[in-house]
């Protein structure tokens, strides 16, 4: 495996490579990132390459959000991508991947607004436009994302579509525990009650699922089962930002006739427990 830190010498590594397999994180890797390693190993084969890239990128993050704390631990990292057969880390700094104040930003749709954009603002816009930039660094062929971050997996999957990008887009299935909670980075801020208490955000969704299956359902039976998922989270110590039933074409409201008349459906949730902010979802197929 390689260690790579410069866009040039990415490059050049690359030149020569007729089938690559990207998967972008900004580190402090879990079970879930190798995961997607394998799925990217698995569309390039053998003779492909896979690569990582390992860059907590500023533009995501809001003024009061945790760009200082979030882990960085890339020698760990490292060993885990070598471990799961991966070819190339790429992992620069600040200043190698904004050499100069970044002017220009894709601009996501409504989209961007909506949910996790409307607690924060301007987080779509720096995803997309680091993601951009990755791609044209790496110039894979095959990249992968987990369904973890369901809108950020909508958001991209639209903008390789709509700017005709020559990439394979691969939307993996969240890994979880064994007990049901999410993988995620920021796992790690829980404390041991707290990790105890995470798993209910899965349940809690479950449940939404099981009562959305079991029968016709109308916009003012939804809002409820809203409604009360998030009081009886805030009831254990949560502090929801939303959980709703949205379409998965586009993450707006489900349509109405008779029933829902929309039938793949996701339930999104982001609530705080503690300090972590915690992110889950599931599709529901009606």
């Amino acid at each position: 495996m390689e260690l790579i830190h410069s866009v040039s010498d990415l490059r050049a590594r690359l030149k020569a490579e007729p089938d690559i397999g990207f998967v972008p994180t900004m580190g402090n890797l879990h079970a879930g990132h190798i995961d997607l390693t394998r799925l990217a190993r698995g569309r390039v084969g053998q003779s492909g390459v896979v690569v990582v890239s390992i860059f907590v990128n500023r533009l995501q993050f809001g003024p009061s959000e945790d760009f200082d704390q979030y882990p960085r631990t890339l020698k760990d990292d490292c060993e885990k991508c070598r471990q799961a057969g991966v070819d190339v880390v790429f992992a620069p700094d600040e200043h190698e991947l904004y050499p100069e104040p970044q002017q220009y930003s894709i601009e996501p749709p409504e989209i961007q607004h909506i949910l996790e954009g409307a607690v924060r603002p301007g987080h779509f816009r720096g995803v997309a436009t680091v993601v951009m930039k990755l791609f044209n660094m790496v110039q894979p062929s095959v990249a992968v994302f987990g369904k973890k971050d369901y809108q950020q997996c909508r958001v991209l999957d639209n903008m390789v579509r709509q700017l005709n990008l020559p990439i394979q887009m691969i939307l993996a299935d969240t890994v979880r525990a064994k007990d049901g909670l999410a993988l995620s980075s920021r796992n790690g801020f829980l404390s041991a009650s707290e990790r105890l208490e995470a798993p209910q955000l899965q349940r809690t969704l479950s449940a939404i699922k099981s009562q959305l299956q079991a029968g016709p359902q109308n916009a003012g039976a939804i809002a409820k089962l809203e409604a009360q998922a998030i009081a009886d989270l805030q009831s254990r110590g949560w502090q929801p930002d939303y959980i709703t039933v949205r379409r998965r074409l586009d993450l707006l409201p489900p349509t109405f006739s008779g029933g829902v008349a929309d039938k793949s459906l996701v339930i999104l949730a982001a609530a705080r427990l503690g300090m972590p902010r915690l992110l889950d979802n599931l599709e529901v197929s009606l």
